[in-house]
């Protein structure tokens, strides 16, 4: 738990606390979903799933990421306060996802970064994210922009393809000591890194991923090494979040990632999505990523995504591509 200084079985007890809430109101919200999320009750209908009889977590059946391609997916009924929108190829069909409530989803964000990184007014926010400002719908320019207005910091700010003023800016902002936050797509911080050697001491960098055609594709230790060599920091930090969802996920380093609050990750076999473990069954294999997210409580919180992944020996989980023949995504991932 974030700013927990205790010791001993105390600490334990509240994470057992944790979990317990945490199991107590997914499957709250599964029922609640099953019964006004239409089409998801029809999705269980057609598994011939008996709702009261699903008692676990591991038994909630996951529902596909692709409906969001093609359906509306509410629970209840809502006039949309915004439609978030992924890039895609143009090959492609955009996913949708309709929000009831922006404030709660920038409360959500919000949360899970103070979670990991403590207060958002403690930094100064700069977010190198042109592909995406291109886009009026983007979930994750939507959260930046939030970011950077509760920063409160005058240097906070966009930086489209203005890379010297991008480096200016960090000069400043080094030479007074200011934490700083730079919020990234993967080429624009490989392009600004190529521009421009630098020593970063009280900033961290947060990649989204994404590629999509603008450069050739590399691993994540590839790009970590050309960033961390350049740029002169520690660690690439990373976000694994996504349009249909509403929760992200943080990688400090190393490319693993950790679950907010709000989140939990479970693997299902690429050949049996009925064969379903989390990290706690200590199965040393890949897996496609099955995500709960309590904030998606207006959408759906239980998602079968396409993106591959695998339990961390040392907790969290890390991302190692994409499923054979899934489309795309704007926020494309590295492979490892």
């Amino acid at each position: 738990m974030k700013n927990l200084h205790v010791e001993g079985h105390f600490k334990e007890d509240l994470t057992v606390i944790d979990k317990t809430r945490f199991i107590n109101e997914s499957l709250a919200l599964f029922r609640h979903q099953a019964k006004e999320n239409l089409l998801y009750a029809d999705y269980l209908k057609n598994l011939s799933i008996n709702v009261k009889s699903v008692n676990a977590l591991h038994q909630i059946p996951f529902f596909p990421i692709a409906f969001f391609k093609t359906h509306q997916i509410k629970t209840g009924k809502f006039e949309e306060q915004f439609i978030f929108e992924s890039s895609s190829t143009t090959s492609s069909i955009n996913s949708k996802h309709y929000i009831k409530s922006i404030p709660e989803y920038l409360q959500n964000a919000e949360d899970n970064f103070n979670e990991f990184y403590g207060d958002i007014k403690n930094y100064c926010v700069l977010a190198l994210l042109p592909s995406y400002l291109e886009r009026s719908n983007s979930s994750l320019v939507c959260m930046a922009e939030d970011f950077i207005t509760k920063s409160g910091h005058p240097k906070s700010g966009f930086f489209l393809q203005n890379h010297e003023k991008l480096h200016e800016t960090l000069i400043q902002l080094e030479s007074i000591g200011q934490p700083t936050l730079l919020i990234g797509v993967t080429f624009a911080l490989i392009d600004f890194a190529e521009k421009f050697q630098m020593k970063l001491t009280h900033t961290f960098l947060l990649e989204t991923g994404g590629m999509k055609g603008r450069r050739k594709e590399m691993t994540r230790l590839e790009l970590h090494h050309i960033l961390t060599e350049r740029l002169g920091v520690q660690q690439v930090h990373a976000e694994y979040g996504m349009t249909e969802l509403l929760s992200q996920a943080y990688s400090l380093g190393a490319g693993v990632f950790k679950t907010p609050k709000t989140m939990k990750v479970f693997l299902r076999a690429l050949d049996d999505p009925f064969d379903i473990w989390t990290e706690e069954d200590n199965r040393d294999q890949a897996g496609i990523i099955n995500i709960i997210d309590l904030a998606n409580k207006h959408s759906i919180s239980f998602i079968a995504t396409d993106d591959l992944g695998k339990f961390s020996k040392n907790g969290g989980f890390e991302v190692r591509g994409r499923i054979d023949n899934s489309d795309i995504r704007g926020c494309s991932l590295l492979s490892v």
